[in-house]
């Protein structure tokens, strides 16, 4: 797990020395174990790496005999495998991002077809003289670019790019409308006028300094659902599981697992009690002194049933007022998913014990666990669309015309899965998995670890489970009003204790009523940040901090959370207060 960036100039030239520190000082916290670059001509790479396979040999960039570089980005965990495969080729590390390398010296741009992992590789081809960059089909890790005068420019955030001096820190304003209502933005753009993503599954090849092919390789195929029996689905569906909680455990550190009592955590925590001789590292996020609901009971039941070793952190009020700048700084690409505040807190106590954690993120867009798939299958005219409302409508905050297209993104997603000769339930899955799951989960996943110097790991997200999981029929997945059918039975096969028939209770962080006890101040703070002031009305900010209803609350918490983004992102302040300290910054 690392960060990584790189230039190509347009020109000719070499990149400079101060592009490439800014570079490597933007993404240490990804990389706090070791640093290296590569310069060829008018090229330049840079990785920051945290260790995790290969301690000994494994520093990046790796050169191969035939002059090709690769600088990557997470983890290829069929790599044993692909080793075995390639008998002929003498490796100079025992790193699992090597035998990418020699794949795209024989395979060409189709070497992306045997990874299986989370990845963002970026390939400097000596030869043809081109640079090619790949992200794994979930968008699992995360791969920004931005085309400049100078040339083509990559990193792993955001931040670099703008660190480095390359891209200004300007807001796009339909990407700002869309993180309002939806709490992430959509598509290849981001909120940064001039930084784009490489989409999840993308390569893209760059010749002197400019996009030349791009080519796409999804991670859900068009097919139709499968004609299975329900006992014959299960079976597969738990070998698939095991098989990828197997490798996903490939570490040459201390891995863990973020438990939080859910049915996806709870089946991850069932299958590595079973794989490993000790006891699993868990780690559980509950709030004390408020009214929401607590998982850390039911976790501590199950874990002390598998014999986990189970860590309980409380995030409490202060830690919301303590921590948040802390956490805007960290997700540069904003999301403002409220699990970022319970998320930071378990990485930072996890780093203590381990280096790797696995994750339940997928699940849910997997095997149809979301209540608005239902909703969205009902029959004309009960059904609903996907997002069809954002956070603010009805509320009377914004001027004008702010966040009146705001639905495009997701409009775009829903054209897309038309094409496709798959069900009602499915396109709603794979419409969360366009957007939804890498730009909102996935990148507070990847923020808030790297930021503690954490690797996450999501065993769901993985192809062979996609197979065994996504093109099962509909009513394997939802089934008596409840999502994820089949893997709540197998589950209460396996583990009865986690009651995995028991009504989906969701992941709740009391925020609206952190906020609301500070309301008078905080209200007024917000108002007056110049990101606020240009699209809401004042009194209408200040009102909307003082009311207590859920919906006021959880739109109160996205313009905190923006106005403490904006302020570290765009006016490039910096803050090592609280909240208070912070939104005080003139």
């Amino acid at each position: 797990m690392c960060g990584i960036a790189g230039l190509m100039t347009i020109d000719g030239t070499s990149p400079s020395d101060e592009v490439l520190d800014a570079f490597a000082r933007c993404l240490a916290h990804r990389g706090p174990d070791g640093q290296g670059r590569f310069r060829d001509k008018n090229v330049a790479l840079v990785q920051t790496r945290l260790a995790i396979i290969d301690l000994e040999t494994g520093d990046q960039p790796i050169v191969g005999p035939d002059g090709n570089v690769i600088s990557a980005n997470g983890e290829i965990y069929n790599f044993v495998e692909l080793r075995a495969a390639l008998p002929d080729v003498a490796m100079k590390t025992a790193s699992d991002c090597e035998p990418p390398l020699h794949l795209y010296g024989r395979k060409g741009l189709a070497f992306v077809d045997d990874l299986r992992g989370m990845f963002a590789i970026s390939i400097y081809d000596a030869e043809r003289g081109r640079l090619v960059l790949s992200r794994d089909p979930f968008g699992i890790k995360p791969l920004y670019y931005a085309e400049t005068q100078r040339g083509f420019a990559f990193a792993s955030e955001p931040q670099a790019l703008i660190g480095a001096g390359l891209v200004k820190p300007v807001v796009r304003d339909t990407a700002r409308d869309a993180f309002l209502q939806l709490q992430f933005s959509t598509g290849r753009k981001t909120i940064y006028k001039g930084i784009k993503r490489v989409l999840p599954g993308e390569t893209l090849v760059i010749e002197r300094g400019l996009i030349v092919e791009h080519h796409m390789k999804y991670a859900l195929e068009g097919r139709k659902s499968r004609s299975i029996g329900e006992d014959q689905a299960m079976n597969e569906l738990e070998e698939a599981l095991k098989d990828s909680v197997k490798v996903h455990q490939r570490a040459d550190v201390p891995y863990g697992l973020f438990l939080s009592g859910g049915i996806d955590s709870s089946a991850l925590l069932s299958l590595m009690a079973e794989l490993n001789d000790n006891p699993i590292k868990a780690f559980t996020a509950g709030f004390s002194g408020t009214d929401v609901h607590d998982e850390r009971e039911h976790a501590r039941m199950l874990a002390k049933k598998v014999g986990a070793d189970h860590t309980e952190v409380d995030f409490n009020e202060q830690d919301f007022l303590n921590l948040l700048p802390q956490i805007a700084e960290a997700i540069d690409d904003p999301v403002a998913d409220y699990a970022v505040l319970p998320t930071f807190k378990l990485a930072r106590e996890a780093k203590k014990d381990v280096k790797v954690v696995l994750s339940g993120e997928g699940a849910d867009e997997l095997l149809g666990g979301y209540g608005r798939y239902r909703a969205y299958c009902r029959p004309w005219p009960l059904r609903k669309a996907i997002r069809a409302t954002g956070t603010f409508d009805g509320l009377g905050v914004f001027k004008g015309n702010i966040c009146k297209d705001w639905h495009k993104g997701i409009a775009n997603a829903e054209k897309l899965v038309k094409k496709f000769p798959w069900s009602r339930l499915q396109r709603a899955q794979a419409i969360d998995c366009i957007d939804w799951l890498p730009h909102d989960l996935l990148i507070k996943l990847d923020r808030c670890l790297m930021a503690n110097g954490v690797e996450g790991r999501t065993p769901f997200l993985d192809p062979i489970v996609a197979d065994a999981a996504f093109y099962l029929p509909d009513n394997m997945k939802i089934k008596n009003k409840l999502g994820k059918s089949l893997l709540r039975q197998w589950l209460n096969r396996r583990l009865p204790e986690a009651k995995p028939f028991s009504k989906k209770r969701g992941f709740t962080v009391p925020v609206g009523h952190w906020i609301n006890r500070h309301g008078d101040q905080l209200g007024a703070l917000v108002a007056d940040q110049p990101a606020i002031a240009e699209i809401c009305d004042k009194n209408a900010v200040v009102t909307l901090f003082k009311n207590e209803g859920k919906e006021e609350g959880f739109a109160a918490w996205t313009l905190l959370f923006y106005a403490l983004w904006h302020q570290r992102h765009i006016l490039q302040f910096k803050c090592d207060g609280d909240v208070f300290d912070a939104l005080s910054q003139r």
